[in-house]
């Protein structure tokens, strides 16, 4: 499977379809995503392709019309890849890329593309390659199209289906294992947060590139990889924070995506225990990003599938320094105002100023209202702590006595 490696730049192009439930507006912000996603890769995005349709064509997704202009632009381009922005079925990837002759990968294939170069402890590797697997099996098909100019006959017959049922055996093989080994992980990993007490746990969520590990950083005062990429963390990290001097662990965890491949949520739903065995959750909201509420929409959508999303959770809106409202003047008439144009203080007298108790407004980079923020998680996880030691209230004063 694959490994972390060191990739070039290659040129691609992104095809996505506009329907009555993905309008317009949705599949530009979607190729948008999918293009950062081919930048993380390490590809180069030359030009976006869409078309407006009821349903994908069940044999070639898109249209053949557009997919003849595709063919043409790579074959004209000498373009290497081509990207769909949602989950090709085994017979559509093998139809396209009989006709567009190059690589042909849709979202899911990509993102799992990026786990595997991002995953650095033998764990998250395990994961990933599971994914790959599950995700592989469907599809081997596929992989033999070079036995196809063979033809029936005397001596010709059934070595293509041969290979391909070894393949599947060997793969169905591999996933069992796999699974074994991520069984004897979990296991260790159980030990290994029982090994921690009963100290509170808190766990950072939210959507990928939110700056949920430049946060820990700073909190920690730890030194976890952090950079402007989507999934730059797969492995999850704790670590031991005290505030004043109240002790508590908190963790860092993978960050969630919208479509996201139900392999990858499946093999890393034992990554994500971090997750179900938190006492409070810290769901990080990239403010400045102009959909973010459909990204708070997608985690918590996630945060359901594992059973978690009712635990007490503090919204944290990070990158107002990034943050700009669209400018309209006072005396424009005809602009519609609508939430594009708030202030940040106009978003806090929304619907931000009721949920969670308060949501906080911070810059992990700048290290902007973090005092605020420090006070919020201090008197919260105070409140847990004391709920499980009754006679420990003494120890641990409010926030601003302990000043």
């Amino acid at each position: 499977m694959l490994e972390k490696k060191d990739v070039t730049l290659e040129k691609a192009v992104l095809i996505g379809i506009i329907t009555k439930d993905q309008d317009e507006m949705k599949s530009k912000e979607y190729l948008d995503e999918l293009a950062f996603l081919t930048y993380t890769a390490g590809g180069d995005v030359v030009k976006r392709f869409t078309q407006k349709m009821d349903m994908p064509n069940p044999k070639t997704f898109i249209g053949t019309g557009k997919m003849e202009d595709v063919r043409q632009y790579i074959e004209d381009h000498d373009i290497g890849t081509a990207i769909f922005d949602d989950e090709l079925s085994a017979a559509q990837e093998r139809n396209i890329s009989k006709i567009l002759n190059c690589k042909v990968l849709d979202r899911t294939n990509l993102i799992l593309d990026i786990f595997a170069q991002r995953a650095q402890t033998s764990y998250a590797r395990t994961q990933v390659e599971l994914a790959q697997c599950e995700y592989l099996l469907p599809r081997l098909r596929g992989m033999w199209t070079h036995l196809e100019r063979q033809k029936g006959g005397i001596g010709m017959r059934g070595p293509g289906e041969t290979e391909i049922e070894t393949d599947r055996r060997i793969v169905r093989d591999k996933i069992a294992l796999l699974k074994e080994r991520i069984k004897t992980i979990d296991k260790q990993m159980a030990v290994q947060r029982g090994n921690r007490g009963k100290m509170v746990r808190v766990a950072l969520v939210g959507y990928t590139n939110v700056g949920k590990s430049t946060l820990m950083n700073v909190v920690s005062k730890s030194e976890v990889f952090a950079e402007n990429k989507l999934f730059a963390t797969l492995d999850t990290t704790v670590r031991k924070v005290v505030i004043q001097n109240l002790p508590f662990l908190l963790s860092d965890t993978v960050g969630f995506i919208r479509k996201l491949p139900t392999q990858l949520v499946e093999s890393f739903k034992s990554t994500l225990d971090e997750v179900r065995e938190a006492d409070l959750l810290l769901h990080v909201v990239d403010i400045s990003h102009p959909n973010f509420e459909e990204h708070i929409e997608s985690v918590n959508k996630i945060l359901g599938e594992i059973q978690s999303a009712d635990k007490p959770t503090i919204m944290v809106f990070n990158k107002i320094d990034a943050y700009k409202a669209e400018p309209v003047d006072d005396d424009d008439l005809e602009t519609e105002r609508t939430q594009k144009h708030y202030s940040l203080e106009e978003w806090k007298r929304t619907w931000m100023g009721k949920v969670g108790n308060n949501a906080l407004f911070i810059s992990a980079l700048n290290k902007q209202n973090l005092e605020d923020f420090r006070k919020r998680v201090y008197d919260e996880v105070r409140a847990i702590h004391i709920t499980r030691f009754p006679y420990n209230h003494f120890l641990y004063p409010d926030y601003d006595e302990s000043l």
